[in-house]
């Protein structure tokens, strides 16, 4: 073996990059005085592509496989370098290795509300997150509009500016999809689609494209979040009609468990019929009005005047031969004690009572009771002779 046989096998090297980083986009192979050796093995792994960059221009691109670095595998550079002895010497140049995998679990967000005209709410404000994945389509292109001469270029370089790109396009996607903003988780894969080849176009000129991205989640104000859940809350009760009645209904049996809550100088009567008052005036005010129908004019105002006189008392019912009878006043039920019609274990009830009781156990006719004689004996009947 002659000496320059023996020279050029200590020359020959190595290029490659092995990325540990796992977000290094573009990585430029370090080489003194950016000297590559005679015969050296180019090695392009699959998700790479080598860039050879000689006297500031770009010259080759190579794809995956092992490559001996000769005159015929370098056909723009060696013409670049205008070499005359056949790729004996070595060149110098610049490798860049470019990541053509997809950089996944890239996030993006709105820092401040998008402006949008809703069709059923009108203008909103929304905000929205998700993730997007980039690929290299072009490395030339990349390295000639972002890298530059940048020896490692990651993720984190342009993550910022393509955070921009999404939120810029993010608006025009929204209110081209043409659906209700409440509607638009029913259509989160569609608007991504669109916003994803919407910045594959933008990208292009940068040799990167879009192939996933996902729309995670959109929301609104709190304050507009607030009323969706009151409108929400209306749709659940339905017939307002209806509601307003079992509404009335369900307080006026709470009042009946409580008389003593109708306040002072009020009777539970009385706050029976203002209850029942109200709400049928709720139900006919709730109500829609029939098909066709005018506008109903503005009630008139009620005459001033003192309200009407409070009920004296709910009244009585009892039991009498199995059946319920009533109704009658504290008076009726003192004149049927007093023909012994009524007695002590007679079930009564009035409004406000738990169920029914003997009357003898209830203090407001307890009193009647102790008034009244005992029957006459079998022996005493009525007089038959006259007074002289």
């Amino acid at each position: 073996m002659s000496f320059m046989e023996k020279l050029r096998g200590q020359l020959i090297d190595i290029v490659e990059f092995l990325d540990e980083s796992r977000d290094t986009i573009v990585w430029r192979f370090p080489r003194q005085g950016n000297e590559i050796k005679n015969q050296a093995k180019l090695v392009v792994r699959e998700g790479q592509a080598a860039v050879f960059v000689s006297e500031g221009r770009l010259a080759d691109v190579f794809g995956p496989g092992t490559y001996t670095l000769e005159t015929k595998n370098l056909p723009i550079l060696s013409t670049l370098q205008g070499w005359k002895h056949g790729f004996s010497s070595p060149f110098k140049a610049e490798v860049y290795f470019v990541a053509t995998r997809q950089f996944t679990d890239l996030t993006w967000g709105t820092q401040n509300p998008v402006i949008l005209r809703d069709p059923e709410l009108g203008p909103v404000r929304l905000r929205a997150f998700g993730t997007y994945a980039l690929r290299v389509v072009d490395p030339a292109a990349l390295l000639r509009q972002l890298v530059g001469t940048d020896p490692q270029f990651r993720t984190d370089e342009i993550g910022d500016y393509f955070r921009s790109l999404v939120v810029g396009q993010l608006g025009p996607a929204l209110a081209e999809a043409g659906v209700a903003a409440i509607d638009l988780a029913a259509n989160q894969r569609e608007i991504s689609g669109r916003l994803a080849g919407q910045l594959t176009e933008d990208l292009a000129e940068y040799g990167v494209a879009v192939p996933r991205f996902v729309l995670e989640n959109v929301s609104f104000p709190p304050e507009v979040e607030a009323a969706l859940d009151k409108r929400a809350q209306m749709a659940v009760v339905g017939n307002l009609d209806q509601y307003t009645k079992f509404q009335t209904a369900t307080a006026i049996e709470a009042a009946a468990a409580n008389p003593g809550g109708a306040g002072e100088g009020l009777g539970t009567g009385a706050g029976l019929g203002m209850g029942m008052a109200m709400g049928q005036q709720m139900a006919q005010t709730l109500a829609p009005a029939p098909a066709g129908a005018a506008p109903a004019a503005p009630a008139a105002a009620a005459p001033a005047g003192p309200p009407p006189l409070p009920t004296a008392e709910a009244p009585w019912y009892w039991a009498a031969d199995g059946a319920q009878a009533g109704p009658g006043t504290t008076a009726d039920v003192a004149g049927l004690v007093r023909t012994g019609e009524l007695g002590r274990e007679t079930l009564v009830w009035q409004q406000g009572m738990a169920a029914w009781t003997p009357a003898g156990q209830v203090p407001a006719l307890a009193p009647h009771f102790a008034a009244t004689p005992p029957p006459l004996p079998p022996s005493a009947g009525p007089s038959t002779g006259s007074v002289g």
